[in-house]
């Protein structure tokens, strides 16, 4: 793709950087077949070749983005199945979140869009925030039914409600994050860090408990540094670049504290985090210099938790269950980390029967706070992937992010994380999801 930026704008690291990514786009659409938002709308505005063909427009210009701009890259859900598909290697996440930003600073959104957006980026971030928002949420569903069905504002208090009532929302059992170190059980053979994040504390503290007792099983200490909250997801691809630099530098000063002595990995087991903090050394490259430094090691040691369990080897202990699972693969783990293979290879080693659903690289429609944010086509991408998943007549969903397990909650199937599962077979308890839907014993 031709680009005409003036040496002025180039001179801007960043430009620089996006003018790079639109000259390696050779326009061949590729990306439109696999684009969850074109498969649903079929805009051509609305797939990734039409989106940067919009991001190039606006940023030559150097003027603010415009409000149809700003509404078809709202629509993209950063999934980065294009990332996948193209065979020119377009680095479409860095363009995307720049863009983002360029929007978030020029763009005066209508009100409620504001708001809406301040109220997430001051909520989610922060779980008792989240904890006592969720409780208000609870005395506002029986009245979900008295909202007008018209309306983006009014269509996103009811995704909002719908979600928050969701099984996945499960808020039991003890909260292994305020312990700072797990003990290896046994000899030690090995030491990790964990990030203990934000939603997934709130909305399901069990998938932590499980990595932890997992890993501590396999003669690893796991250590919760304890500083060390949101690695700044949300907010990043809100386009709130202040804020995601606040939050992402607090958690990697927090984790650079730790490496005190001979670290493994840093264990991420929420993959929509994942994909952020092993991009933190790109991200934050144009920080200070201590930040920036601190940033790419952190980035050089993050580890999705099934990489890690590949790594070093996963057995398990008890006989097979005889369950068939369904491996829903989340776009930020298979797209933006690239790992296809490993839950899928954990998950028949731990004895189950795994089956895949087809179209497996469309999203689910999660995508942090779209299924929010742009409740219609989430909606639809929601209906597609259950509607492909349940067809395998599986006895459970699993994934490896907190986001994906919610938004496919509710279809009948328990949604288990990865590694409930993996825990349950090397010896820890039963997934609650399992136990309330599947007739097993627990000896099991």
């Amino acid at each position: 793709m031709q680009t005409n930026f003036s040496d002025a704008q180039l001179s801007d690291p960043a430009i620089k950087v996006a003018d790079s990514i639109l000259r390696s786009c050779v326009h061949c659409g590729f990306c439109t077949a696999t684009c969850p938002s074109f498969v649903t709308v079929g805009d051509e505005d609305d797939s990734p070749r039409g989106r940067i063909y919009l991001i190039k427009e606006m940023l030559e210009s150097g003027a603010a983005a415009s409000a149809p701009v700003a509404f078809h890259l709202d629509r993209c859900l950063s999934c980065l199945s294009c990332m996948t598909t193209c065979p020119s290697g377009v680095d479409y996440m860095h363009l995307i979140d720049h863009a983002r930003t360029h929007v978030e600073e020029t763009y005066r959104r209508p009100w409620h869009d504001r708001a809406l957006r301040a109220v997430l980026a001051a909520i989610l971030p922060y779980p008792q925030r989240m904890r006592w928002a969720l409780r208000a949420a609870g005395l506002a569903r029986p009245f979900a039914a008295l909202i007008p069905q018209r309306g983006a504002l009014l269509a996103r208090l009811r995704a909002m409600l719908a979600l928050s009532a969701s099984e996945r929302v499960v808020a039991e059992g003890p909260d292994v994050t305020v312990q700072a170190v797990h003990p290896a059980v046994g000899a030690r053979r090995g030491r990790v860090l964990l990030l203990a994040g934000c939603a997934q504390r709130v909305l399901d503290p069990g998938i932590h408990a499980a990595t932890v007792r997992l890993l501590n099983r396999l003669g690893v200490e796991v250590v919760i540094p304890q500083a060390a909250g949101c690695c700044g997801a949300l907010t990043h691809h809100l386009g709130k670049h202040a804020a995601f630099v606040a939050q992402a530098g607090a958690t990697i000063k927090a984790m650079a504290a730790a490496l005190d002595e001979p670290t493994d990995a840093i264990i991420i087991n929420t993959s929509g985090c994942g994909t952020v903090v092993k991009d933190y050394g790109f991200a934050l490259r144009g920080e200070e210099a201590d930040l920036a430094a601190k940033a790419a090691t952190i980035s050089a040691l993050a580890m999705d938790v099934a990489e890690y369990l590949v790594k070093i080897g996963y057995q398990r202990t008890r006989p097979e269950s005889g369950l068939t699972i369904a491996y829903h693969a989340a776009c930020s783990l298979q797209h933006g980390q690239k790992i296809t293979d490993a839950p899928k290879k954990l998950l028949r080693q731990a004895g189950f029967r795994v089956v895949e659903p087809r179209d497996a690289h469309l999203c689910c429609g999660s995508a942090g706070t779209y299924n929010i944010l742009q409740p219609e086509i989430a909606t639809s991408l929601r209906a597609r992937k259950l509607d492909t998943l349940t067809s395998l007549s599986p006895d459970a969903i699993a994934a490896g992010n907190i986001g994906c397990l919610t938004q496919l909650a509710g279809a009948g199937i328990p949604t288990i994380h990865t590694i409930e599962l993996l825990d349950w077979m090397a010896g820890g308890p039963c997934p609650a999801g399992l136990k309330r839907e599947i007739n097993l014993g627990l000896d099991r």
